[in-house]
């Protein structure tokens, strides 16, 4: 049970401020369609966050315990660190062929899984799968928490794009992440170890 809620919290606190946090967003925004997008970021998850998990419990295998003890306690101070770096997240113009030529749910898909390779979410999956040494466990944990962080998202994005034209909501996107990464820059949180 340690295993799934550590990852679990880990990763959504990881998630906060992220790039494919923000990708959720704008994708809510732009297309209008929740479910499928929340659905197209389950799988993705999914299946980057299980390849992520298998090479955690392969390293196991594979490295000196001794190795492996220093190695995972230099990726979690790694991980600390990197968590506090805000992400920015580059829009292809082209999105809007991707969501005719695969629909919202398979563009969602895919853009999801290549935005969360080599994040922070998915080094983070690895190294607690090497930690706890329970796949499973780890995976359906990190995959609940970038769902608890992301399908707020979704849901706000959705919701705001009713009322609001998008260069709005991209701009108050922009401006609330320029702020917590201020925030995050200049120690706040850091009684609450962020």
């Amino acid at each position: 049970m340690e295993a799934f809620l550590v990852s679990t919290g880990v990763v959504a606190l990881a998630e906060i401020g992220d790039k494919t946090q923000l990708l959720a967003f704008l994708l809510a925004a732009r297309f209008k369609k929740p479910l499928p997008i929340i659905g197209g970021i389950l799988c993705a998850t999914v299946v980057n966050h299980g390849l992520a998990g298998a090479l955690g419990a392969w390293i196991t295998t594979a490295v000196n315990p001794g190795v492996l003890r220093w190695v995972l306690g230099l990726s979690f101070i790694g991980m600390a660190v990197w968590t506090l770096v805000p992400d920015r997240i580059e829009e292809e113009e082209d999105d809007k062929a991707a969501v005719k030529r695969f629909g919202v749910f398979g563009a969602t898909l895919v853009t999801f899984f290549f935005a969360e390779m080599g994040d922070k979410t998915q080094i983070a999956t690895v190294a607690m799968a090497a930690h706890y040494a329970q796949l499973t466990t780890v995976v359906l944990g990190t995959t609940l928490g970038l769902l608890l962080a992301d399908v707020p998202a979704v849901l706000i994005g959705h919701r705001l794009s009713a009322r609001m034209p998008l260069r709005l909501v991209r701009s108050v996107a922009a401006a609330v992440f320029a702020a917590l990464s201020l925030a995050t820059l200049l120690g706040a949180g850091a009684g609450v170890g962020l």
